[in-house]
């Protein structure tokens, strides 16, 4: 009797076991699910913030499988926007190199409206243009591949060249670059030292990495330099490659570095958003500028006017590479630097690279009569004259080392695109217009894909009236810088 109550007690409270665990799985399922809900789920009525989410909210499987179904469409938006804006089309400008072998693309990209020519364009009052809704699309803020997102975005060409050197992949499951290859600088860009200009391209036509730049310069750098130039190929974590949950590399990752972005010490035009800037919509795309002449320069950032290359160096590692936000970059591998040995030869390191060869400019930055053709001496007479670019970009490197806000809202109203809100750009530094030709595209997002663009913005923003002749003339000297 006894025996058989007590085989029913056991029995019972196996079924009691059974049910704990049942109830506990399905519990923990419930969690599990309610644990997994998009961000875009949350409540509308929260306000906005300032900080990035530091505690995710969803597993890291569960946000890849949802961003890589998300990114054909997201990468067609931007392909649309692209084809609507310009003309995308590979046309080379003959005899013209931007690099060792690489051509410059020739023409104007950006689309007119319908019956309407530059010429009358540039006739015509920001009002008028403002009022008719003229404004070229090309001429808009561009905005991020993905602009709520944001983020590094590399080009192709140099994903697949840290891949074979480094082993190192800095592919994005979620997106991938937007501008066509034709556009882009040239890669790998050379490499020319103010210590060294007898050595010409020190580079080697190479792109530098961890793998091969004690080769290449030991002998050429003295050590601080040549530890400057291993931390500025070193790589450190950053927003969207890291080891966390919610970073955008497939695998777990060692993080970027300097010259992921300034190939070279110069430009692979990888993009980004700005760090300094909130709410979203407002955050400026970034073309990587180049870090040539970086030694004559006073200003540092696009806008934020930061003094020094050390002062930049810092705020990049402490918080550009996180968004802005030094609170997720403690959760995801800050490289804090020590500003008297690290950050100092990384600085000195970076002011030695130099502007490429001008053979045709004098001592002062202007053309020699004896080497220069009529049409980039009267292009030289349009810049300094009738075309006000000297104003700014003074030589002999073309810059004045101040801020300028062409206040291009003159010319329409705000709206949405992709994401951006197209406003009000504010003050923008002068960079320097030495080597210009090498470092498409142009303006600080890279919304100008060729000189011709560029020219044909500034005849309208700064209503100079430049005739056909006086644009080609002005061209031909920019190429000669």
């Amino acid at each position: 009797m006894r025996r058989a109550l007590a085989a029913r007690r056991l029995a019972a409270g196996g079924v009691v076991a059974v049910l704990a665990i049942l109830l506990g799985v399905s519990y923990a399922e419930d969690a599990r699910k309610k644990a997994d809900a998009p961000r875009a789920a949350a409540d509308k009525d929260v306000p906005a913030t300032s900080y990035a989410p530091v505690v995710i909210t969803e597993r890291f499987e569960t946000i890849r499988k949802r961003m890589e179904g998300d990114k054909p469409k997201v990468m067609q938006r931007q392909r649309d926007l692209l084809e609507k804006r310009y003309d995308l089309a590979d046309r080379k400008a003959n005899g013209v190199k931007i690099g060792r072998k690489k051509s410059a693309q020739e023409g104007v990209r950006v689309k007119l409206p319908e019956d309407v020519t530059w010429d009358r364009l540039a006739s015509m009052s920001p009002d008028e243009i403002r009022q008719k809704k003229l404004w070229p699309e090309g001429f808009y803020p561009l905005p991020h591949p993905n602009h709520p997102e944001g983020g590094m975005v590399f080009p192709k060409f140099h994903i697949d060249e840290i891949k074979k050197q480094e082993n190192r992949d800095l592919t994005r499951f979620d997106l991938d670059f937007d501008l066509p290859e034709h556009f882009l600088p040239e890669f790998p860009p050379a490499i020319y030292l103010t210590t060294r200009p007898d050595l010409g391209d020190v580079s080697k036509g190479q792109l530098v990495t961890i793998d091969n730049f004690y080769e290449l310069f030991n002998g050429v750098l003295n050590p601080k330099q040549l530890e400057g130039l291993r931390l500025l190929v070193s790589t450190f974590p950053q927003q969207q490659f890291n080891i966390t949950e919610d970073r955008r590399s497939v695998k777990p990752h060692r993080g970027v570095a300097c010259f992921d972005c300034h190939a070279n010490g110069h430009t692979n035009a990888a993009t980004h958003l700005v760090g300094d800037i909130r709410p979203q919509p407002f955050r400026h795309r970034i073309d990587t500028p180049s870090l040539r002449g970086v030694n004559i320069q006073r200003l540092f950032g696009s806008q934020r006017a930061l003094k020094s290359v050390e002062d930049f160096t810092e705020f990049e590692q402490r918080a550009a590479y996180f968004d802005g936000d030094p609170v997720t970059a403690t959760k995801k591998g800050v490289n804090i630097l020590e500003r008297g040995s690290q950050v100092h030869f990384m600085a000195e390191v970076q002011a030695l690279f130099d502007f490429p060869p001008a053979p045709k400019l004098d001592l002062f930055g202007k053309l020699d009569p004896d080497k220069a053709s009529e049409s980039e001496l009267h292009g030289q007479e349009v810049f300094f004259g009738k075309g006000k670019c000297s104003i700014c970009h003074t030589p002999p490197y073309y810059t004045d080392g101040l801020m300028h806000n062409l206040k291009t809202e003159r010319f329409f109203e705000p709206k949405e695109i992709n994401g951006r809100l197209a406003s009000k750009d504010g003050p923008i530094k002068t960079f320097p217009l030495r080597g210009i030709k090498e470092s498409p595209p142009y303006l600080h997002d890279g919304r100008l894909l060729t000189l011709e663009d560029t020219i044909e913005f500034f005849n309208v923003v700064l209503g100079t009236k430049l005739t056909e002749a006086e644009k080609k003339d002005l061209l031909a000297f920019l190429r000669c810088l």
